[in-house]
């Protein structure tokens, strides 16, 4: 299959194309546990029990860590991210079953071709025109066979919005990351200011994610033939409750034969 390869240009661009591809992210959410990704697969696979061989796509992948786990249990798996720095990274572990590509998700990426289809870490949401996420959603059902699932990852908007640290400070390899945490009634938002002796003026970048609930997935499924068949609420798939539960992880099937 062909996937696009777009040069990003840092300068005047939305937050999620520069920010995801600086060495400064990378180093502010080093802390991703490999483990917890491990962990977060096997419950996974016992679940959804796919077959041998089965052919699997990420998107969104990051660094691979969800990725590298699916193959290392022998799927052929497929990567997809628009951050050139984090295909970077993956692709060092590319192997026969497992392959990485620099794509935007707002792009097709595949018609009728994947047994399943992950959408890991809330990987979606980013876009303040509605109709660009409805695009994402449209894309990955087009990806899948018909009668495969979605899994997709988000982050539990309440339980989020009850906990949310108003700010903080990190010091990471001597430089200084001012983080402020706010929402509105569409948007969570994170402003990351980076104090770095090396620059002549601190960085600053806003991470914005869309406070989707279950119901706005419901809907969103809804309209793209996706029928919603399971929900749980965090990474050893417990039952999802809207208070207490720190995520929200649906299963949905693409409608048809």
């Amino acid at each position: 299959m062909q996937y696009s390869k777009e040069n990003t240009i840092v300068q005047n661009l939305p937050w999620f194309k520069s920010w995801f591809d600086t060495a400064y992210y990378h180093k502010l959410y080093a802390h991703r546990s490999e483990k917890e990704a491990a962990d977060f697969i096997d419950e996974l696979i016992t679940e959804l029990q796919p077959l041998q061989h089965a052919v699997m796509l990420d998107v969104g992948c990051g660094n691979g860590r969800h990725c590298r786990q699916l193959a290392a249990k022998g799927f052929n798996v497929t990567g997809i991210d628009l951050a050139l720095s984090s295909i970077k990274q993956a692709k060092k572990y590319e192997t026969s079953q497992l392959q990485f590509f620099q794509h935007d998700m707002r792009k097709p990426f595949g018609n009728n071709h994947y047994d399943y289809v992950f959408s890991f870490f809330t990987s979606f949401g980013y876009f303040k025109d509605q109709t660009e996420n409805q695009r994402v959603i449209r894309n990955m059902v087009n990806a899948l066979k018909p009668g495969s699932p979605l899994v997709f990852d988000y982050i539990n908007a309440r339980y989020t919005a009850e906990r949310l640290v108003p700010s903080e400070e990190k010091e990471i390899d001597g430089i200084i990351y001012s983080i402020t945490r706010w929402m509105d009634d569409k948007y969570f938002f994170k402003k990351i200011v980076i104090g770095d002796n090396q620059l002549g003026e601190d960085l600053e970048y806003t991470e914005q994610v869309a406070s989707f609930g279950l119901n706005d997935f419901e809907f969103r499924f809804g309209m793209n033939y996706l029928e919603i068949e399971k929900v749980y609420g965090d990474y050893k798939l417990n039952e999802y409750d809207s208070k207490t539960s720190p995520r929200l992880i649906i299963i949905a099937k693409k409608n048809g034969n």
